[in-house]
């Protein structure tokens, strides 16, 4: 488990978010989350990912696996018994 720092919410200019993004970005990276403002109005919130698992792509594993035609035939009677169900 990671450790999750206090949340410590600041609000910065676009003006010091864009002269200091590299900084900020750390910071967020560290759990900070940060409030960019415009005309003092806020705008957007910098926060830190929580997931940084690449995302996965549809179809990558096609052609690797083979799925028998009777995948979904019932199963024999004797493993049915096995695991409780059947009629005995």
């Amino acid at each position: 488990m990671s450790k999750r720092p206090p949340v410590v919410r600041e609000t910065v200019s676009l003006y010091r978010a864009k002269s200091t993004l590299s900084a900020l970005v750390e910071r967020a990276a560290e759990g900070e989350e940060i409030v960019i403002s415009k005309s003092g109005k806020p705008k957007a919130k910098l926060v830190p990912l929580e997931d940084t698992r690449p995302q996965r792509v549809a179809g990558r594993g096609r052609g690797r696996w083979v799925v028998a035609e009777d995948f979904d035939a019932p199963l024999p009677e004797e493993i049915v018994r096995a695991f409780g169900g059947g009629d005995g």
